[in-house]
């Protein structure tokens, strides 16, 4: 938006943006690939071992468009580059897939938040600031009544629990009994 307005230069900040993203998730793959293993090795994730051990042979075989494809969603966007690293993916398939993935989604992030601030910029004087202030406010209102309604759904606190019993317990064999003796 401020590079739509004139406030900043729209090449320097589309270098500056790709820098930024190919630069933070090489240090999380550099994270990863030294301290991933021990984070592994820790006893909640001890019991997926083996789960953890096929996903990270796959991810080092073919991974690479996995991390590409990690910066378009938010989480994987955090954890992939440490998940690459620590999975030991070698450095020239994270780092080729890395730079396609920062220049494509940074570039693309800039560009649009570029076009869509030239679109506030023209905008603004029409709305003006009470205009702005109505807005904020019916988004407030909006993300409070999803929420609620989510959280209702979802059996919030005061539901009622509903007694399912565990379906391997019926097809469990009744324990053999010991015969009773008289005395």
């Amino acid at each position: 938006m401020l590079a739509s307005l004139g406030t900043l230069s729209l090449p320097v900040l589309l270098c500056v943006v790709v820098a930024a993203a190919v630069a933070g998730d090489t240090v999380g793959y550099l994270v990863g690939r030294r301290f991933g293993p021990r984070l592994l090795a820790m006893p909640l994730l001890r019991r997926h071992a083996n789960r953890l051990a096929g996903a990270q042979e796959r991810l080092r075989e073919r991974g690479g468009w996995a991390v590409f494809f990690g910066r378009f969603t938010a989480f994987l966007r955090a954890v992939m580059p440490g998940i690459a690293g620590s999975s030991r993916m070698p450095w020239r398939r994270f780092a080729t897939f890395n730079a396609m993935g920062g220049v494509i989604w940074g570039g693309g992030i800039t560009l649009l938040g570029y076009a869509l601030g030239g679109s506030y910029a023209r905008a603004l004087p029409w709305l003006g600031r009470s205009g702005v202030a109505a807005l904020t406010i019916f988004a407030i209102v909006v993300l409070v009544a999803w929420r609620r309604r989510r959280k209702l759904s979802d059996g919030g606190a005061g539901a009622a629990r509903v007694y399912e019993p565990d379906p391997r317990a019926a097809r469990s064999e009744p324990c053999p009994r010991e015969p009773v003796r008289s005395p």
